[in-house]
């Protein structure tokens, strides 16, 4: 860790900040096409999990040629943030089994409180306006998807779903702190690898990695591979660069209504009230913490 002292964050110029937000929005857009293409995944025969080794391996195949160059630090970096990234997911998947979808998605998007708290540590204070859009975005999450219910008492379950959040916020900071200036592309394929590795050989373990049959399995793999991976995490990566992870995690909370949207327009869903007056809340709490507050201070150099 560096002894100088933290610096004032210098602002980001107005067009990188916009194209920041616009590509967070986009990192949102495509995670969002995840959860469609899960449901249609399990309608053809082919787990969530199961998927996951071909989804990460696929995309870590097509990047190989823009992850050379890179030093061994940072190459050591890019896998470190990729394994927090699977480690989040699979405390998803841990929470999933144990408790309701809607409780396990209300509980990882806790990951923008704790990149905030985290930020606070490192000597940066999260601003008033950021604050107040945590709370605004947790408000219209809680409309979206729902308060948990008497199927949401087990504290296993509960606990898995905290920890997703605390290991996604971690991934979200560390990718601010460990990639700057590091490729978004190469940062991805190393995030892929891992991740590939991470769910081939958890599969393995359990019984469950299978070979994709038919164009039906395959075309759904390519989606996984080319919408929430090869689109949304370069975006991700990009817009942390560009206005942080605390603002980019902000932002992130849209991907819920995204999934509602387009549950309706593919999937036939319908479009409750509650969805439209929650999703208001998580837009106006996304967009409220972009405003920019008092200077703050820079984290550490670790």
């Amino acid at each position: 860790m560096s002894d100088a002292s933290p610096a004032p964050v210098r602002a980001a110029a107005p067009s990188a900040a916009r194209s920041g937000m616009l590509l967070a929005l986009l990192a949102a857009l495509g995670f969002s096409s995840l959860g469609i293409l899960g449901k249609l995944s399990a309608q053809a025969g082919l787990p969530a999990l199961a998927a996951l080794p071909w989804r990460f391996g696929l995309a870590a195949l097509l990047l190989l040629p823009w992850s050379r160059g890179q030093t061994r630090r940072t190459r050591g970096r890019m896998l470190g943030v990729g394994l927090l990234y699977c480690l989040a997911t699979h405390a998803y998947f841990l929470a999933l089994g144990r408790i309701t979808a809607s409780a396990t998605s209300l509980l990882l998007y806790l990951a923008p409180a704790f990149v905030l708290l985290s930020s606070a540590l490192f000597g940066r204070r999260p601003t008033r306006l950021q604050l107040g859009g945590a709370a605004l975005t947790l408000l219209g999450l809680l409309v979206v998807v729902g308060l948990p219910g008497g199927q949401d008492n087990n504290a296993l379950g509960l606990s898995f779903g905290v920890l997703a959040a605390a290991l996604y916020g971690g991934y979200l900071l560390a990718s601010e702190r460990w990639l700057s200036g590091a490729p978004p592309l190469a940062s991805t394929a190393a995030m892929s690898l891992s991740a590939a590795v991470y769910f081939g050989v958890l599969d393995s373990l359990d019984g469950q990695l299978v070979v994709p049959q038919g164009w039906p399995q395959w075309g759904i793999i390519s989606g996984m591979a080319l919408l929430p991976t090869l689109l949304a995490v370069p975006a991700l990566y990009a817009a942390i660069a560009r206005i942080g992870a605390a603002r980019a995690s902000l932002l992130a909370t849209t991907e819920p209504l995204w999934t509602v949207l387009l549950a309706a327009l593919f999937l036939g869903d319908r479009l409750r009230l509650a969805v439209l007056l929650g999703g208001a809340c998580i837009l106006a709490g996304a967009a409220l913490a972009q405003v920019r507050g008092r200077t703050v201070q820079a984290p550490l150099e670790l």
